[in-house]
């Protein structure tokens, strides 16, 4: 089995091409990110509906509904193995994600849009799900946040992931203004349970949640994460939310071959 270890902004993956295969996934998803150290295991296979589906796991073997930063990961992985073309549509298990090639390194993928939106789901506590069923996210503002405060801030981030203000526990997204266009965040993901370099839909949620609150200028922000900067634009029509698109880095830090048994 050939198994390429690839990450968007420092979020990782272990990816295969599971075509015409059967394999368990939830198996293979604790096998391979414990072999190569990743957030997450990602399966393209064949669709009705689109140019492909994606199968996702978080790293302790449970099943996610979508990943941004997987999703530009998988479109690269499809356009490489000629699976699809520069512009493709993607089947996951929260709706169809269309995703686009810019260049070798950069591709953008338009998410899910919000299904959930709570902006006081719990005291300064916003709730957000990107698609039907959407992934899960939490978003706190942590005035001064910086990443040296990741052990600092565990206790809070990993109460907040269990709270029962989630139902589906959540990803924990806290975050601080650099400035009116830009802001550093820092996520405690579910299913990794730890903090992870960047979460796509992590940033996405918080730029769902400032633009809901009024905060944010412009329709488009600036999200550091630690692994790097994502870009995420929005489009309105002044009320709603009409259009999630999220942008950034993929790279392919190694290609492995590995035995696995059927």
């Amino acid at each position: 089995m050939q198994v390429w270890h690839m990450n968007g902004a420092g979020n990782d993956f272990a990816v295969i091409d599971a075509r015409k295969k059967q394999y368990d996934f939830a198996k293979l998803s604790l096998k391979l990110c414990k072999e190569f150290g990743a957030d997450g295991f990602m399966a393209i296979d064949d669709s009705d509906i689109a140019d492909f589906k994606l199968h996702f796991y978080n790293a302790d073997g449970s099943r996610g509904e979508m990943c941004g930063n997987g999703a530009r990961c998988i479109c690269r992985f499809a356009y490489e193995h000629h699976v699809a073309g520069e512009s493709m549509a993607v089947e996951t298990d929260a709706g169809l994600v269309y995703g686009q090639r810019l260049d070798e390194i950069q591709y953008r993928v338009q998410l899910n849009l919000p299904d959930v939106l709570d902006l006081a789901r719990k005291e300064d506590c916003a709730y957000v799900e990107l698609g039907n069923p959407g992934v899960p996210h939490a978003v706190k503002a942590v005035t001064g946040l910086n990443w040296e405060q990741r052990e600092e801030l565990r206790k809070m981030a990993k109460s907040l992931r269990y709270d029962t203000a989630f139902p589906k526990g959540a990803n924990v997204n806290l975050y601080d203004w650099i400035s009116e266009e830009e802001i550093r965040i820092l996520t405690y993901e579910r299913g990794v349970e730890d903090y992870t370099l960047a979460c796509g839909t992590g940033s996405a949620s918080t730029a769902v949640v400032l633009w809901k609150s009024g905060q944010m200028k412009k329709n488009d922000i600036a999200i550091h994460n630690p692994g790097g900067v994502l870009k995420v634009s929005l489009q309105t029509d002044g009320k709603e939310i009409r259009g999630v698109f999220l942008e950034g880095p993929t790279e392919v830090t190694e290609i492995r071959e590995t035995a696995y048994l059927l």
